[in-house]
């Protein structure tokens, strides 16, 4: 069986994006790369919500990303390796591979493809993480957080719910300042 990991970037004061949408007070470094690329390595499955998709399905569609150096080149191909289950309701297709698209959230199902799956499976976007935060099924989430507070914006947990954590690792990543707090959801 294998476990639902939601990791996600955060600003000190809890935020993946700022008040005008954007992410761009979160820098590339390598070591915070290395990080997120050696947690895809492990995934068999990503479950994504469109806007994730969007975002990332560049690192399959966009071969000069890949080009632009190693760990790039590492990532896109960590990326391009796991099935992708992509929960909208307006696409109609999907530019990257063994990709398919589920209208809802179904927690029924998402239980299915944990027990069959042989490898962790990787949900991404804050508002479907919530569903599966809230239907018991996240087994780890895993907060890169970054030295920069944004002041608002869209909240990387859920707003409204309790959810209690009990911490499991902690590990500042390299000279960043980055520092990985990884949680597991308690009953």
């Amino acid at each position: 069986m294998g476990a639902l990991i939601y990791p996600t970037n955060v600003s000190v004061d809890g935020y993946i994006e700022d008040a005008n949408g954007a992410f761009d007070w979160m820098p590339v470094h390598d070591d915070v790369f290395a990080t997120h690329t050696e947690l895809m390595r492990s995934a068999g499955t990503l479950l994504y919500g469109r806007r994730l998709y969007e975002a990332m399905s560049v690192w399959e569609t966009d071969p000069a990303l890949a080009e632009h150096s190693p760990e790039f080149a590492g990532f896109a191909a960590a990326w391009r390796a796991p099935a992708k289950v992509v929960y909208s309701r307006t696409l109609t297709g999907a530019p990257t591979a063994d990709t398919r698209i589920e209208r809802d959230f179904d927690p029924a199902q998402v239980k299915e493809l944990k027990a069959a799956a042989d490898r962790d499976l990787i949900i991404g976007g804050a508002d479907l993480a919530a569903q599966a935060l809230a239907a018991g099924l996240v087994d780890e989430v895993q907060l890169y957080v970054h030295p920069v507070a944004v002041g608002g914006g869209k909240p990387g947990l859920p707003t409204g719910a309790r959810i209690d954590l009990e911490l499991i690792d902690e590990r500042r990543i390299g000279s960043s300042g980055v520092v990985l707090l990884r949680y597991r959801p308690r009953a």
